[in-house]
């Protein structure tokens, strides 16, 4: 028996998701093909992410509005950006309540073997925005593997004609790990143990 086209399809649409392999995809596929209307919800939840959501253009997290409610706030710490690569990045930070300053989302990290190269970041407009004078400290909060080691180095090498504090979140994280798994209290320890690069 052949799988109908728009089964296969949807398969096919899954496994290209992160962490999802063939069989949790077409788990999935069976799962929303006989639960009522869990196939319309998510394609409405699906639909209202598309439409609704967007990236502010000063920091380029995600939002509903623009700027964003971080970088709109007054009571933030203007004059210090914490630089990450993912907006879940920004979300486990903002969990732990300890970060008062502002983001900066590269959207990923440098990694010439798959083609991510500085331009393909949100590089040159993290240089634009410390080059207009009101920021006093950078913090590199790239994730501690490989790709965010190198990343954090050629950005520390871009910023430091500056003469703005460059600073890398202490090795309370794992080697290897992601910002986006990490307990709030060990966040918050590898911001207190930062330390100039």
């Amino acid at each position: 028996m052949t799988t109908p086209e728009p089964i296969s399809r949807l398969i096919e649409e899954f496994a290209k998701l992160p962490g999802i392999g063939p069989k949790s995809a077409a788990r999935l596929t069976f799962y929303l093909l006989r639960s009522g209307n869990a196939a319309e919800n998510l394609a409405d939840a699906l639909t209202d992410m598309r439409q609704r959501i967007i990236f502010c253009t000063t920091c380029f997290n995600i939002t509903e509005q623009n700027p964003c409610a971080i970088c709109a706030n007054p009571n933030r710490e203007h004059s210090c950006i914490c630089v990450v690569e993912e907006p879940l990045d920004v979300l486990a930070i903002e969990r732990t309540g300890g970060f008062k300053g502002v983001y900066h989302v590269l959207g990923g990290a440098l990694n010439p073997l798959e083609g991510v190269m500085a331009e393909d970041l949100k590089i040159s407009e993290l240089l634009v925005r410390l080059r207009g004078g009101k920021v006093e400290e950078v913090i590199l909060a790239t994730n501690p593997n490989l790709e965010g080691d190198a990343t954090a180095m050629y950005l520390q090498r871009q910023i430091h004609s500056l003469s703005i504090r460059t600073t890398r979140l202490a090795r309370g994280l794992p080697m290897g790990g992601d910002l986006e798994y990490a307990d709030e209290v060990t966040l918050t320890r590898a911001f207190e143990g930062r330390r100039e690069m």
